[in-house]
């Protein structure tokens, strides 16, 4: 159920990011959530640029043509489906969000071509439901591997759902050789988790999880194989395959991160 009244995340991060897909009540939470952590916007800013070189690189250099978005967000340019066409135009996108409003203005940036894009509007936790829909069966025709998006979504998730298993039922159900993209906002100070934490569960009426440590952001790729080989180990994306000199620019050590990495489903 849409309601304009309390802020939503993707809302939030929309203006974060420059969109204008948000009302006031998200921007005002906005403002109290920068207090809270001044460096927060670059840090949204780090995030999508992430996500493009990540879905590039396994587009580029991997060769994967199926992407698997989990809450997806309102559209930004450029969005999966147009960094991995921009590659190869035969590539396909389901993306996956539970927000109406995502889901509607999803719908009308891929209404061009359906053929090779899709959004579905489910809960990113019902992975039967996911797998079994008619965009998924075909996005996994012919068992060609996939990347799976877990980009900043998985801070949405809280522990008593258990995202870590998530994480692993998705890659159960992708083929062999295919990838998870994860990342999420990780603080390894107890007061700054908790003090985010709290507020962002009450302005979006619990729709939000836990920011969690790094080590407990870590647990999401047991099993997997990060690709950074001399690392085996997450980290602050914006060195991950760094481009240019965007980065966190905390202003305190104390600041949350975004914390993850790319890795192979063997």
């Amino acid at each position: 159920m849409f309601d304009s009244s309390k802020p939503s995340v993707a809302r939030m991060y929309d203006h974060l990011l420059g969109g204008t897909d948000n009302y006031q009540v998200d921007r005002d939470a906005c403002v109290e959530l920068l207090r809270l952590a001044p460096s927060t916007r670059e840090l949204a800013l780090v995030n999508r640029a992430w996500l493009v070189r990540a879905v590039r690189y396994l587009a580029e250099e991997r060769g994967i043509r199926r992407f698997l978005d989990h809450g997806s967000g309102l559209p930004t340019r450029p969005n999966v489906h147009e960094v991995a066409q921009a590659v190869d135009p035969s590539s396909e996108v389901v993306y996956i969000d539970n927000d109406p409003v995502v889901a509607a203005h999803g719908r009308l940036s891929l209404a061009e071509d359906p053929s090779t894009t899709a959004i579905l509007q489910i809960d990113m936790r019902q992975t039967d439901l996911i797998f079994n829909s008619p965009e998924v069966t075909k996005l996994l025709r012919g068992d060609q591997p996939v990347a799976a998006l877990f980009v900043s979504v998985l801070h949405c998730i809280p522990d008593t759902d258990d995202p870590w298993d998530l994480v692993r039922r998705v890659a159960q159900g992708l083929p062999a050789g295919s990838y998870m993209v994860i990342s999420q906002l990780a603080s390894d100070d107890p007061e700054l988790r908790a003090s985010i934490t709290a507020f962002m569960d009450e302005i979006t009426g619990g729709q939000w999880g836990e920011v969690r440590s790094t080590g407990e952001v870590k647990r999401f790729f047991e099993g997997l194989e990060l690709l950074e080989v001399d690392r085996q180990e997450p980290v602050e994306v914006s060195t991950w395959h760094r481009d240019g000199d965007l980065g966190p620019r905390q202003r305190e050590d104390s600041e949350w991160i975004e914390y993850g990495g790319v890795a192979l489903i063997k």
